[in-house]
């Protein structure tokens, strides 16, 4: 017997995995785990059906095959129904049973009167013992007599044009039409193809079209031909013809999975173009596979799904006119099942339900079949849920298969499920209980009975007893069973009885062994039930308007006596205050209702003994209606002279009466009454009106629209447009004038605008608390000049700030203070107080703070906030005074103020916020005295916005031992507005190069710090960066601009390759090597010598120069120095002794540098030369001289505007601010002797003398620049302040060479013409103490003709007495360096 089992387990399985069939074990083991403890176990039997029979279509006198084939062990038995009766297959010459369970059909009978064969057949398979179950039901249709509905007409066809060619026929003889062409068959192709009615459609006709034509039907037997009929094609017209339809699409109904065409023929010239849409949107042809477009324009949709049901329109435009036709396409689908019933373990007297779930359209039928026989619903069987299938009272017999069969118009399906009755286990060795002791119905009723009893006498305790109760009808052996809810429990309840019927009860105790002994059956009948009217049938509700509903029903059909009257219940749809109205009749209409509200109904009628059953809820909506209130918070905003931008929310919740279909803007000047009105649809909440007049006050008012029409609009509210375009690029300025005035619980503010009236003001903010101006803010209008402040605490000390603020944000705060008076103070009666005794008044409870306060993000700059108030009623109308503060923050930075803003509704709307920010919301409410406290805070992030700033802080530096890389290091700009994704670098060597011909380096991450290989030697670059963000890209940054070095040879260990060329500063000590390594002690003293030992070397050079230019010296180019001398004041070559002072070095944290002097002799070089750029800070940029074209200069200075137009970083740099000038499109500049001057501030640089031609303009924006940077204000102007690097350097001068100019340090931009050499100035530090400031006349332009003749002589020489000074300087500078090889 188990081998047997086994072979049957192992011949379940192969079945299974060759069909696609479910694992049989694995559904026993499924079911199996579903049986009662205690059972014996019996496994479920795999029985079902491999395949079952589909929908045939035949012809008469052909051989059919319907498919069937069953699986089960042992094999099941195979028989077939038609029309719901078996067939006798023994006895039938025509029909015969195939092995495999398949009905054969030879020779199909089929006759106008005798249709023996067609019909509907269906597979039963039955197992002995086991049970029975049947296949779907599949139609077997045969074709009829070939006949024609209509046939072919002779027609003529212009050539290029459509023709239809009609054989109409049934549509079961369709599949076996085809046509003939001059009686040979006529092909199909892209241009020619069959209606599925069977006509011919030929498109694009061609001369070859031409012919007689004629279908033919197939169907078996000799071919049936139609009539014939001759197409004449025609030449092309030579006039436009009118766009005819020839056929138009025509409803269609489709199953899915199926094929739908939707003809769309047409005639006319020029041919037309045909386009297609589907519920009002284009059908996109091209790129489907299942939307086709046939010859001529028809459409084919293949393989329909149930989204493809709707409007089909066919448009047709031929460029004269356009024509259009549309059709319905519904689409069916056959049942499908989304739960399949399940196997069931049970035992006897149980009750159980198959779960059975459909899908299907149309809807789809269940019945029930068992063991083959439909199931009939009863007591005992009964149909829930529309689709389940409940069993009550389970008896042995109930044991077998259930399936549940689902079918509507286009077809059936079949799933079926075993039920196994097990026995129960047998008790174990041990003492049962006997029977319960006095049984009875304690509650007897119509549909329910109350059972009590006492413990069997075999157990008195009973503690540990269950007890079961078995009953059923009288008469009936099908017993049903109710169990104890919990051991011990003497008492149980039967519900859902009949009435006046009798039942029988007994009950059974159960200890740990099993079952006892059954109490004697008890008898008990049920009450009869009182005549209560049924349900009212048909019941009907209908608006009639906006506030009314009628409703209708009928007569209940059991109403069990006269109907006395009924009860029509109502309450508005998810609420739950039902209110009812007595009605006579059976129709009521019930007026007052809310507009576009939906409603539920429901009806019971009365008679004399009371309420009957009540009816099903319906439910309908009034109609909709106009708005019956405003749109809220209307405000304006003046963009410019021109135009002003309205915002506004939707009216309140509840006053909709429909859905707003848009909003209606009128507005007019405040001078006149004339009106103009602007429409908007859709949802949106502003709109810009622009074309308005300077200067002019415009009223503005906003009603919302629905499909009923136009709404209350608002009250008017006025703006006047500016008077001209004001700068709205930068905040505003501080106002210029605050006053407060306190009183005893207010302050009266007062204030006048700013001075700069030329940048926009939006309003005025206002803040104040005790103590700090940040506990409370109010904004006003920007025309508001005062404000009283209320609602203050007597003899309190308020700090108040005001603030002028644009939509770029609050500008800079004006701060007051003020102490409010005592209560005592009647010194002084103000308008806005009313002088009246005081009664202290004890501070009232506070209210409950608003709940489920929740922040939705709308954009990156705004949160709508909403919040329910339980102090309202449950419709949440507010109808008293009542307001609600709104605040707000960010944590980001830590020190954040909040922002408040007061509302009357439960929304609002926060704009103005920062983008990708986390801000916390809490919301208070406020009713005359009463506030309640902050409410829980929601918390919401506003979207990211593109960087709105460039990243900061861009260096660049060379890379050590490798000058043909550089690293590009910068900080995330302050304005991220998101996650950084990414940098773009840009690099060229031509600043003012378009940004297209940059090259580009891209960084991915958030990386800040990048390396760029293989760039030119000796040449300037200039970098730009963009940051990225998941938004886009944000601004670039300024250019900064670096020059690579020259490439020689090592420079030792720790240090980059060393350059000779005249730029070059080599690091010394006490400071750090290039890229942060520390230099040794030796290599600091090696560094020492060698600048001693070039210093020497370079007076000597000096001396010689000297001595050679003294000789070449002329009495005009005296003439010349000394007029520059006396116009400059120049304290470097005039005073005693003891003004001249060697000049100190100052060495504590500085890098010392030798600055060689440029000794190129080529008159015209490429480039400016540039130094190379010891660390991130020390990058040169643009290397400008003074302006040397004397013609184009002016004898003017920036003063103030040069110090705002320069920032401190430009100073530093050097760069001028107003117009920078790439490396390679200056012209050189000749350069003049160095001369090494004193410091006026520790920070400071060099000064020199203006020399032949100093550039005032330059040389004031040079100082400017320098003074950002220096912390004391004594500092006086010099000719020319050299920018350095915050570290000062130091550099060993020399007598230059012969013939050269001053050359500035400072960059400069003007258009110069001649060319001349450059010479980089030193600058000289002081050593622990500082030097007097020194004098320095900055020098007038000289006027062109002198200026002229100045430029005539473009050599330069030095007088003795200079040079004596010049050697005294030096010997300062030799014995300072002396010093600090010394020490």
């Amino acid at each position: 017997m188990a081998a047997r089992g086994a072979r049957r387990l192992l011949g379940s399985l192969w079945i299974a995995l060759f069909l696609g069939q479910p694992d049989p074990a694995a559904a026993a083991a499924r079911s199996s785990s579903q049986s009662p403890a205690g059972s014996t176990v019996r496994t479920f039997t795999p029985f079902y059906f491999l395949v079952e029979p589909v929908d045939t279509l035949s012809v008469r006198g052909a051989f059919v095959i319907l498919n069937c084939s069953a699986y089960c062990e042992p094999s099941p038995k195979i028989e077939w129904k038609k029309d719901g009766t078996f067939l006798n297959l023994v006895s039938d010459d025509r029909r015969q049973l195939l092995p495999d369970g398949s009905l054969l059909i030879n020779g199909v009978v089929h006759s106008k009167h005798n249709k023996p064969d067609e019909g509907y057949y269906q597979c039963v398979a039955t197992v002995e013992s086991l049970g029975t179950i049947v296949s779907r039901t599949a139609k077997l249709t045969v074709a009829g007599l070939p006949r024609f509905t209509s046939q072919p007409e002779s027609t003529s066809v212009y050539r290029g044009n459509s023709v239809i060619l009609n054989c109409e026929v049934n549509a079961d003889l369709v599949p076996f039409v085809r046509w003939e062409q001059d009686r040979q068959p006529f092909f199909l192709d892209d241009r020619v193809f069959t209606l599925p009615s069977g006509a011919l459609i030929i498109s694009n006709v061609t001369d070859g079209d031409g012919g007689l034509y004629r279908c033919v039907i197939e169907s078996g037997g000799s071919p049936k031909y139609s009539d014939e009929a001759e197409l004449k094609v025609l030449p092309d017209p030579e006039v436009p013809l009118n766009l005819v339809f020839l056929r138009q699409p025509s409803p269609l109904t489709k199953v899915t999975g199926q094929s739908a065409v939707f003809p769309c023929v047409t005639s006319g010239f020029p041919t037309p173009v045909i386009k297609w849409m589907r519920n009002e949107e284009e059908l996109t042809i091209e790129d489907s596979e299942r939307f086709l477009l046939l010859a001529g324009g028809s459409l084919e949709i293949s393989d329909i799904t149930e989204d493809d049901a709707g409007t089909y329109a066919c448009i047709v435009d031929n460029g004269n006119e356009t024509i259009e036709a549309q059709a319905d396409l519904t689409v069916q689908a056959p049942p499908e099942f989304l739960k399949q019933p399940a196997n069931i373990y049970a035992h006897e007297s149980m009750d159980i339900v198959f779960e059975c779930e459909v899908t299907g359209k149309p809807t789809p039928t269940v019945k029930w079949i068992k063991n083959g026989d439909m199931v009939i619903p009863s007591d005992y069987f009964k149909i829930v849920k529309e689709h389940n299938l409940q069993v009550l009272g389970l008896v042995k017999s109930d044991e077998g298969f259930y399936q549940c069969i689902a079918e509507n118009d286009v077809g059936n399906a079949q799933a079926g499920a075993q039920l196994i009755i097990l026995e129960h286990a047998p008790a174990t060795t041990g003492p049962l209980p006997s029977a319960p002791r006095d049984v009875v119905a304690s509650l007897v009723s119509t549909r329910f009975i109350k059972l009590t009893w006492r413990t069997p006498a075999s157990d008195p305790h009973g503690d540990n007893l269950t007890y079961t109760v078995f009953y059923t009808k009288e008469g009936i052996n099908r017993e049903r069973v109710e169990n104890t809810s919990r051991p011990g429990e003497m008492q149980v309840t039967i519900q859902n009885l009949m009435p006046e019927t009798v039942y029988v009860f007994r009950v059974v105790a159960q200890n740990r062994h099993g079952p006892g002994e059954s109490s004697i059956p008890l008898k008990v009948a049920t009450q009869p039930e009182v005549q209560l009217p049924g349900p009212a049938p048909n019941i009907r509700a209908y608006a009639n308007s906006p506030t009314s509903i009628t409703v209708t029903w009928d007569t209940p059909l059991s109403g069990n006596g006269e109907i006395q009257n009924y009860k029509l219940y109502y309450m508005e749809k998810g609420t739950d205050n039902e209110q009812d109205v007595d009605v006579g009749g059976h129709s009521y209409t019930i007026n007052g209702l809310k507009k576009y509200t939906e409603y539920s109904f429901r009806v019971v009628a009365y008679n004399k003994h009371g309420p009957g059953v009540s009816t099903q809820d319906v439910v309908v909506q009034t109609l909709s209606d106009v708005p019956s209130a405003a749109p809220q918070n209307l405000s304006l905003e003046v963009r410019n002279s021109k135009s002003i931008i309205i915002h506004w929310q939707p009216p309140p919740a509840g006053t909709h009466n429909g859905q707003i279909t848009g909003y209606k803007i009128r507005y007019r000047k405040a001078s006149r009454k004339s009106e103009v009105t602007e429409s908007i649809g859709g949802t949106q909440l502003f709109q810009l009106i622009e074309g308005l007049e300077r200067g002019t006050e415009y009223s503005f008012r906003v009603a919302a629209l629905t499909s009923n029409g136009t709404g209350p609009a608002t009250d008017w509210i006025s703006a006047e447009t500016f008077e001209s375009d004001l700068d709205e690029t930068r905040v505003p300025e501080v106002p210029s004038s605050l006053h407060v005035r306190p009183l005893v619980t207010s302050i009266v503010v007062s204030w006048t605008p700013p001075e700069n009236q030329n940048i926009v003001v939006r309003g005025y903010a206002i803040g104040y608390g005790i103590g700090s101006p940040h506990a409370q803010t109010i904004k006003v209008d920007y025309k508001q000049r005062y404000y009283t402040i209320e609602n203050l605490d007597p003899s309190s000390h308020y700090v108040i700030t005001l603030k002028a603020f644009n939509n770029v944000g609050e500008g800079i705060p004006l701060y007051e203070s003020a102490v409010t008076r005592p209560h005592t103070d009647t010194s002084e009666v103000d308008l806005f107080v009313i002088n009246a005794p005081y009664t202290p008044v004890p501070d009232p409870s506070p209210m409950m703070p608003p709940v489920g306060v929740q922040a939705s993000i709308l954009s990156h700059d705004t949160i709508r906030i909403t919040w329910a108030d339980n102090s309202l009623p449950k419709n949440q109308k507010i109808t008293d005074a009542r307001y609600y503060t709104v605040r707000w923050k960010t944590n980001i930075p830590a020190n954040t103020k909040y922002k408040t803003a007061n509302t009357t509704t439960l929304s609002y709307l926060v704009t103005s916020l920062k983008p990708n920010t986390l801000y916390e919301f809490s919301v208070m409410v406020t009713k005359g005295r009463r506030s309640s406290t902050w409410s829980m805070t929601a918390h919401g992030t506003t979207f990211e916005l593109v960087p709105t700033s460039p990243p900061k802080d861009v260096t660049v530096v060379s890379k050590e031992g490798k000058p043909r890389t550089i690293i590009v290091n910068w900080q995330p700009p302050s304005e991220a507005n998101g996650k950084i994704t990414g940098y773009i670098i840009y690099y060229s060597t031509d600043v003012n190069a378009e940004i297209h011909d940059w090259v580009i380096e891209p960084v991915v991450g958030n990386r800040l710090t990048h390396q760029i290989q293989e760039l030119t030697l000796d040449t300037p670059y200039y970098f730009k960066i963009q940051a990225r963000n998941s938004k886009g890209m944000g601004p670039m940054s300024e250019a900064v601009q670096f020059r690579t070095p020259k490439a020689l040879g090592s420079a030792g260990k720790g240090s980059r390759p060393l350059d000779i060329g005249p730029d070059y500063k080599p690091p010394m000590s006490g400071s750090n090597s290039p890229h942060g390594s520390p230099t040794s002690p030796l290599d600091s003293n090696m560094l020492l010598v060698i600048i001693v030992s070039v210093g020497v070397i370079t007076i000597v050079i000096v001396v010689i120069v000297a001595v050679f230019c003294t000789r070449r010296t002329t009495s005009h180019q005296k003439k010349k120095r000394a007029a520059c001398k006396s116009v400059n004041g120049s304290h470097k070559y005039k005073g005693n002794s003891k003004d001249v002072k060697p000049p100190d070095l100052w060495i504590h944290h500085e890098r010392l540098e030798l600055k060689p002097i440029d000794k190129s002799p080529d008159p015209n070089p490429i480039m400016t030369d540039t130094p190379i750029p010891r660390n991130s800070q020390d990058i040169t940029p643009v290397d400008n001289s003074m302006d040397s074209n004397i013609h184009q200069r002016r004898n003017s200075y920036r003063g103030h505007e040069s110090e705002d137009s320069m920032s401190t970083l430009a100073g530093r740099r050097g760069m001028r601010p107003k117009m920078m000038m790439p490396f390679d499109s200056q012209p050189p500049q000749q350069s003049v002797r160095n001369t090494p001057s004193t410091d006026t501030m520790p920070a400071s640089s060099s000064q020199t003398c203006c020399a032949d031609h100093q550039d005032p303009e330059s040389a004031t924006a040079s100082y400017l620049a320098n003074a950002q940077e220096e912390d004391s204000g004594q500092s006086l102007p010099t000719a020319h302040v050299r920018p350095s690097h915050p570290l000062k350097s130091f550099a060993v001068p020399a007598v230059p060479p012969t013939g050269s100019t001053y050359d500035p340090a400072l960059p400069s931009t003007p258009l110069l013409t001649q060319q001349v050499h450059s010479v980089k100035t030193a600058s000289i530090g002081t050593l622990g103490r500082t030097r007097p400031p020194m004098p320095v006349v900055v020098p007038s332009a000289p006027d062109v003709q002198e200026t002229t003749r100045m430029l005539e002589d473009s050599e330069s020489n030095y007088e003795p007495d200079e040079l004596t000074k010049e050697m005294a300087h030096l010997e300062g500078l030799m014995k300072d360096l002396n010093a600090i090889t010394t020490a």
